[in-house]
Parts: C-alpha cells; sequence; structure tokens
C-alpha cells in the first residue's frame, strides 16, 4: 500500500468525525402525544394507549414536520442531523424495536471480542438528549397520496417522508410461496443481516456447534455489506480453530471471486484457516432444503450440521409499502427504491426521500451504492441538510457519500483488513466510484476499526 493511499485513509478517517453542535433550539421535543378532535372516540373496552390505524398518533401543531421510518443507521442519523439544521421542524422517527442494534461490529461480538452493550443505545434516551420524537410502533401502510404514515397505533402526517428501510430477505427466490421453508430458514439457519434476534440465535449455535461442516450461502450482488460475510467466516474459523474443532466452514459465494478486499481475504483463508475455511465460487443456489439440511447449487450439492442462510437481499418491507421500488428493464419490479441518484428523493416524488441499503441503482460505472452503514450515515447527513435547504427557500447543491469498511480476519493476533470508497461526478454527470483494497493484514488496522465506530456512533449518538 502506497503511503499516499495511507495518508488519504487517514484523513478520510478524520474527516468523517466532524460532527455538528446542535442549537439550543434544537432541544425543544415534539409535540405531546394527543388524539384528533377528528378522530372517532375510543371504544370504553379499548384501553387508551392501544390506538387503532384510524386514530392520530400525534396532534398536528404549527411546526411543519419530517417522518422517519426505520431507525437504523440512516434513520437516527437523519433524525439528529434535521434537529441541527432545521429545528424549527417537528423531527418524528418511527421504529419497531425499542433499541438500536447495530450490525457494523457485530462479526466482533458473534465471537465475543466485545459485548452487546457496546452495539447497543436506548432509541427514546437518545430521543430525548437529540430534541427528537421517537415512537416505538410497527407501520403498517404508507399513503402517498394523502402523506400519511399508518402504524399499529396510529395514523401521522407527514411534509416530508425519510425512509431507512433497509434490507429484506428474498426467500421468494428460493421458496416461491412456500412459507413453511422461508419460516423454518429464518428461525433455524438465520441470516443475522437484520437487527433482531437472529444475532443472538446465531451466536447461540456458533458457539454451541460441535463439529462438521458449517454452510453459509453468500447472496448475490446487491448485498449488504459485501465484505462481511468473508469477514463472519474468518472469525468463526478463527472460533473454531482456538477450540480445535474438527470443523469447516464452507462458502459458498455466488460470485465468481471474492471481492471486494479479494486478495486480503484469499490469504487468509490460505495462510490461516487452510484446514478450516473451504471457498466455493459459482456456488448460485438452485435449492435449499432447511428440514433435510441440503443445498443445491450449481458448483455441487452440500450437506451441513448447521447454515449461515443468506438468502438474496431486496429493499426493506417499508420500500414496498411505500411504493419506492423501481422497474427492472424486463418490466418486473427490480427490489430497489428508484431514486434520483443525486438527491435520493423518489423520482415522483420530491417529498419522499430513501436513505442507506435500499437506494437502488445510481450509476452505469459501478450501479449500486455499497450497501453500508456509513454509506446510510452519510446519506442521512445529505438528506437533512436537502430538506433544510428545502426550508430556508434554497435550491440544494447535490453531494455525494463516501464509504469505509474494516473487517477482522484474525483474532490471535488481532489484524484487519480495509477497503475504501470515495465518489465523484464526472464531466458527463454520471457517479463515478474509486476503490482502494488494502489487503495487508495489520494490527493498526483494528485500531483505526475501533476508531472509526467510535467516530461514527457519536455522530449518530452523540
Amino acid at each position: 500500500m502506497s503511503k499516499r493511499y495511507d495518508a488519504s485513509r487517514r484523513r478520510f478517517l478524520a474527516a468523517g468525525g466532524a460532527i455538528a453542535t446542535a442549537s439550543a433550539a434544537a432541544a425543544a421535543a415534539g409535540p405531546a402525544l394527543a388524539q384528533s378532535a377528528a378522530a372517532p372516540a375510543a371504544s370504553p373496552t379499548l384501553p387508551p394507549l392501544v390506538g387503532r390505524r384510524t386514530d392520530a398518533l400525534l396532534a398536528r401543531g404549527k411546526a411543519r414536520r419530517v417522518v422517519i421510518c426505520g431507525g437504523g443507521w440512516g434513520g437516527v442519523t437523519a433524525a439528529r442531523y434535521l434537529r441541527q439544521s432545521a429545528p424549527q421542524l417537528e423531527v418524528v422517527l418511527l421504529e419497531r424495536n425499542p433499541v438500536f442494534f447495530s450490525c457494523p461490529m457485530s462479526n466482533k461480538w458473534l465471537v465475543n471480542i466485545m459485548d452487546a452493550d457496546y452495539l447497543t443505545k436506548d432509541y427514546l434516551k437518545v430521543s430525548e438528549e437529540q430534541g427528537y420524537r421517537f415512537i416505538q410502533t410497527e407501520i403498517l401502510e404508507i399513503e402517498r397520496d394523502t402523506k400519511r404514515v399508518i402504524t399499529a397505533a396510529g395514523a401521522l402526517d407527514y411534509d416530508y417522508l425519510i425512509l431507512s428501510p433497509g434490507i429484506r430477505y428474498n426467500y421468494e427466490a428460493w421458496f416461491g410461496n412456500d412459507r413453511r421453508a422461508a419460516e423454518a430458514t429464518r428461525a433455524r439457519f438465520p441470516a443475522a443481516y437484520i437487527p433482531s434476534a437472529e444475532h443472538f440465535r446465531l451466536k447461540q449455535a456458533i458457539h454451541d456447534f460441535k463439529g462438521g461442516d458449517l454452510v453459509m450461502t453468500l447472496p448475490p450482488p446487491p448485498q449488504r455489506c459485501p465484505p462481511s460475510p468473508y469477514e463472519r467466516a474468518c472469525l468463526i474459523a478463527a472460533l473454531f480453530k482456538a477450540r480445535k474443532l474438527n470443523a469447516r466452514v464452507v462458502i459458498l459465494d455466488h460470485k465468481d471471486d471474492v471481492r471486494p478486499i479479494g486478495p486480503g481475504f484469499k490469504a487468509a483463508f490460505q495462510e490461516l484457516y487452510k484446514d478450516i475455511i473451504t471457498y466455493v465460487p459459482n456456488a448460485h443456489v438452485k435449492e435449499v432444503d432447511p428440514f433435510n439440511k441440503r443445498i443445491k447449487t450449481a458448483a455441487g450439492d452440500f450437506d451441513f450440521e448447521h447454515a449461515i442462510l443468506m438468502a438474496p437481499h431486496q429493499a426493506g418491507d417499508l420500500a414496498w409499502k411505500a411504493g419506492v421500488v423501481g422497474k427492472s428493464p424486463l418490466g418486473g419490479l427490480d427490489g430497489w427504491a428508484n431514486v434520483d441518484p443525486l438527491f435520493l428523493n423518489d423520482r415522483n416524488d420530491p417529498d419522499v426521500y430513501v436513505i442507506g441499503d435500499a437506494v437502488g441503482f445510481v450509476s452505469p460505472q459501478f450501479a449500486f451504492y455499497p450497501k453500508a452503514g456509513h454509506v446510510a450515515n452519510r446519506h442521512a447527513r445529505i438528506v437533512a441538510r436537502y430538506i433544510a435547504e428545502r426550508e430556508a427557500g434554497r435550491d440544494p447543491a447535490h453531494d455525494l457519500p463516501n464509504n469505509l469498511c474494516y473487517m477482522m480476519v484474525s483474532t490471535d493476533p488481532q489484524e484487519a483488513i480495509s477497503v475504501q470508497f470515495d465518489y465523484k461526478i464526472n464531466e458527463q454527470g454520471v457517479i463515478e466510484q474509486t476503490q482502494w483494497d488494502f489487503n495487508q493484514r495489520k494490527p493498526e488496522t483494528v485500531s483505526d476499526d475501533f476508531e472509526w465506530a467510535r467516530i461514527i456512533y457519536g455522530d449518530m449518538f452523540g
């Protein structure tokens, strides 16, 4: 790695730590929970806090309202930056989980490099500190024509809508409408790429593993955090190696080779885990049988004692409920949000923005932004500025994200590799991507990883 690239990466990391200081006005909380006079009276048998979809979840105040659907890396960042850049707006974050759980860094938690407290945050505490309203509820529908979000606790209107849907597992690609097979796969062999109890089930399975083959299916691109399955394989292999298990980690990769950071990962496979990790390219999944523990692929058939079954990824459920999923060249839906590449709003609705992993095609050069927490954080900051500029009566100038990913490949000693992405607009108005892979395993890169996490967690939560 050249000194210029190394210096570039360190400047990049330092620049990513710049955190805006909230103004005093940002401390004002959103309006209290209330039912509008126009809503029907509650049934005498219905407890007051059991809302119905026809109830008003929040009364309309004088302030214009931004509703953020989804409290992942993008959603919490957008809420914080909106309170800083446009404190006159009412900001409401809707999320079905009571606690934030970070997928980035979670592979290290799976093998006990850190505890769960490192990955979790209390949504309510953070929202009270930052001055926005957090409501834990399930989002049922999004009515674009009436600009309303329907939740399990009632409905609320919006002036701007920010969708941070994350991803969903496209089990339909494997099982069609066979819900039993899909649910068996999710329950018994979780992918653990969506924050939920899946991570805890997978961790228990890894630590209870007694030996044999643990098979990982990698989804075809685009997928959430493309290098992270390889990191997960390395860390699980390191655990098995330390416990002297007669075990093998079999990576069934849809792609024809390891990427990004291919040379770095392949060196780790060969030099550290030669007898543990088996890498199988071009392993296009043909059939998955979660009941008999068998997978058929274009590269052969595989039985397993346990598996991490990653179905193809799509934009999360909220993107589908909001009707922002785009069409493929063949006329069907392509599975990802159809947004303006520069301004991240739905192409047919300037008041609806999509951020993070759900964002669809943005460039003929590289197709999709990396679906990573870092990108979601940058998207959120950009969209918050766009909305603030619009509220101030100005046309916002476009902005682009960046990305930086660290991947630990060894636990004794702790060593990591990394990849950096930068973006610019070329003379033809096309977004161009520049990628640098840092393939050399180094302890210093582990330190950079934890420093990156400290900075970006501070950017989201203060």
